[in-house]
């Protein structure tokens, strides 16, 4: 543990490398607290460059918390489609909610009324309180937590829950009482840009002399790698209807209380956005598929249809590595199905959908244009 002058030294040379070298992003421009959570919650398992044009674009379609509360919730998760973890958007939009119900639309600067919020815990909670009103909460994330295990030489699973919680402490002594904000910052840019997980640039760290991990020449083994999950293959056929407009059929996201299809059964790989009629499969897909369109649908010409496999597309969602086999279907007339849509195919991204869903819709557009040519021909 650094203590006494080491400690208002080791304070001193961050604060001061990072009020010079910070990357410029647009949250660090601002001290709204909405602005400054709206960034925090794109930044959970997302990166910063992805996450910059998606946060510009929310912010110019929901400029305030009140404006996010009152939108409907497609358009919310229109705008965050393809940053994926969309129960982020819908966790964000009941928050602003709340905070408009329950707090005059002000988002609460105590610790209390910030974790009774959907969707935020003590990580976020402690980040915007800190850099939007000052208050004394230090954070600790990932990044973070791999520069203290580095300082301190800590070994093991860092997120075993006694050592998790020696971390916090850790953090909770390191704060900076006078700038608990910029300390924050300060913790998490140094992890994510010199004290990275693989080869930290050790030599131009700015707290390289108190660090123990380096000292001891171990910071690059640490933090010790946890043990992964095995990986879970799954394997599923997707129907992608096309009529002679080129207008397609996407299935409405489920809820959580109700049985939609047969397919409920399948991981909620389409982040419970719009999707293709999706089900897992064994064996032959096109079998599959046509006896769930009959079932399913009650499609009166299904023995007719033509499924025209789209080749394959991989995916994967944490510890599953997904395979899709998208079939296209050319239809006179899409089936009829209460609660579904009927868009361009080209164009289902006005609609809230996955990264997985667009995925499919391309393979099934690129296997229409590969059918045009060799019929030209």
């Amino acid at each position: 543990m650094i203590r006494g002058r080491e400690l208002a030294t080791f304070r001193k040379r961050l604060l001061t490398w990072f009020r010079h070298f910070q990357r410029d992003l647009p949250w660090r421009r601002t001290r709204d607290p909405y602005r400054i959570w709206l960034s925090e919650i794109m930044l959970q398992q997302t990166r910063v460059p992805a996450v910059i044009p998606y946060y510009e674009r929310f912010l110019e379609r929901f400029p305030s918390i009140q404006a996010l509360a009152a939108a409907p919730q497609e358009e919310v998760l229109r705008m965050w489609s393809g940053l994926g973890y969309y129960s982020r958007a819908r966790n964000l939009q009941k928050a602003a909610q709340q905070i408009v119900e329950e707090h005059g639309g002000e988002f609460p600067s105590k610790m209390q009324g910030a974790l009774a919020l959907p969707g935020i815990g003590n990580y976020t909670a402690a980040a915007t309180l800190s850099i939007a009103f000052g208050k004394k909460h230090a954070v600790l994330d990932g990044n973070v937590a791999r520069v203290l295990a580095r300082l301190g030489a800590v070994r093991g699973d860092l997120r075993e829950s006694l050592r998790w919680k020696e971390l916090q402490q850790s953090a909770d002594a390191y704060l900076d009482p006078r700038s608990p904000g910029d300390w924050n910052q300060a913790m998490m840019e140094l992890g994510a840009t010199f004290c990275t997980p693989k080869s930290p640039q050790c030599l131009l760290c700015p707290v390289g002399q108190v660090c123990e991990g380096r000292k001891l020449g171990i910071a690059e083994t640490l933090p010790e790698a946890r043990k992964k999950r095995e990986t879970v293959q799954i394997r599923l056929a997707a129907a992608v209807f096309a009529d002679e407009n080129g207008r397609t059929l996407l299935l409405p996201p489920r809820d959580d209380q109700d049985k939609v299809s047969p397919a409920d059964d399948v991981p909620r790989l389409a982040s419970n956005l719009w999707h293709f009629p999706t089900i897992p499969v064994n064996g032959n897909p096109t079998t599959k598929l046509r006896s769930y369109l009959r079932s399913y649908f009650e499609y009166e010409h299904e023995g007719n249809l033509r499924l025209v496999a789209a080749g394959r597309i991989r995916h994967s969602v944490t510890y599953r590595a997904v395979t899709v086999e998208p079939f296209r279907i050319d239809v006179k007339k899409l089936p009829r199905l209460d609660g579904s849509r009927r868009v361009p195919l080209h164009e289902i991204t006005d609609l809230p959908v996955s990264n997985l869903t667009r995925k499919v819709a391309q393979a099934a557009l690129v296997a229409a244009s590969v059918s045009n040519r060799k019929h030209d021909e």
